[in-house]
């Protein structure tokens, strides 16, 4: 059994993948490279390809395919960017990562907290000597009703981390969670919206759930609200999201991933012009938070991810089931 690694971090994937192959007994190639049709000719050989959040078109795959490849797996919770439909015609089958959920759970808590004391702005000016407190007092997150919209793994984990903090909680998904049964109350979207001092995402980027939270949705929200975003960028329309910022409509925003974002996270971008106007317009606000789409990073989901993907693979290959499919 072979595996083949691309866009792999040689300063934390390459040793999980390292130690895992003398684990459970398979050999590996890689590189820091995305795929390309240029470069698919490294996976020659291998049984399975794991890759991490680039886009995965029908060409592609079946570059892949020519090349004797029957498995792919991405190194993240999300799959949207691999052409689903196409793997399926092809054979190919697909596999994703699974991780603890704690580690989003606590970077979305860290946001809103970070977001209700201006942190930015403090830091800000802070660096520039300017360490006076007016326009910078911050609000109590155990004073906020805060209010989950989706409560799968990692929103679940969200409302019971909460929960030490003694806010009031509210939940919104379209399965409610019966293990939240006294922790969060569950309410409509709009309810939610309107109710809610701090408002998180935590929905999958479904197609059905693009811009799901649009001009509509951020009018029903308080004016010193706080909007925080560790899903996926697809959920808020960031159009919408800069003119309820700029107007004052809206309080806050604390945002680790937003549209447009493929292309520019996990590379070193700080030679270039970034096409992501939006990007500028938001980190230009003194009042919005915006980080690279790492609320993931901890040692213990890398781990997760790299291992997850390393046991579909297998299974793959092995014609056997595994709970890491994209069914």
């Amino acid at each position: 059994m072979r595996i083949f690694a691309y866009s792999l971090r040689p300063y934390d994937e390459l040793p999980c993948l390292e130690a895992l192959s003398h684990e459970l007994g398979f050999e590996y190639g890689w590189t820091a490279d995305y795929p390309t049709p240029e470069n698919a000719g490294l996976a020659a050989g291998a049984d399975g390809v794991t890759i991490i959040t680039n886009p995965m078109p029908r060409e592609l795959l079946a570059t892949y395919h020519e090349l004797g490849v029957r498995g792919l797996a991405t190194r993240s919770i999300g799959y949207e960017h691999i052409d689903l439909a196409a793997a399926r015609e092809l054979g190919v089958r697909v596999g994703h990562a699974s991780y603890p959920p704690e580690g989003v759970a606590d970077y979305a808590i860290m946001l809103m907290l970070m977001a209700l004391r201006k942190v930015k702005l403090v830091c800000r000016h802070a660096a520039a000597q300017d360490f006076t407190l007016e326009g910078k007092l911050g609000r109590s997150l155990a004073g906020c009703t805060v209010g989950v919209v989706g409560t799968g793994a990692i929103g679940s984990c969200v409302v019971r981390q909460l929960t030490g903090f003694g806010c009031r909680v509210l939940a919104c998904d379209p399965f409610p969670c019966a293990e939240l049964a006294g922790l969060a109350a569950y309410v409509t979207l709009p309810e939610l919206l309107a109710a809610s001092d701090v408002v998180t995402l935590h929905a999958p980027g479904l197609p059905e759930n693009r811009h799901m939270i649009g001009a509509g949705e951020l009018a029903l929200m308080k004016e010193d609200a706080v909007l925080v975003n560790a899903a996926r960028g697809s959920l808020v329309d960031t159009a919408a999201l800069l003119d309820a910022l700029e107007s004052g409509r809206l309080g806050a925003a604390a945002l680790d991933t937003i549209e447009h974002e493929a292309g520019l996270y996990y590379l070193d971008r700080s030679r270039d012009v970034l096409p992501n106007r939006d990007r500028a317009a938001l980190m230009a606000l003194p009042n919005v938070i915006v980080t690279p789409h790492m609320a993931f990073y901890t040692a213990e989901s890398v781990e997760g991810m790299v291992r997850s993907n390393v046991e579909a693979l297998l299974a793959f290959a092995a014609g056997a089931e595994t709970p890491h499919e994209v069914r």
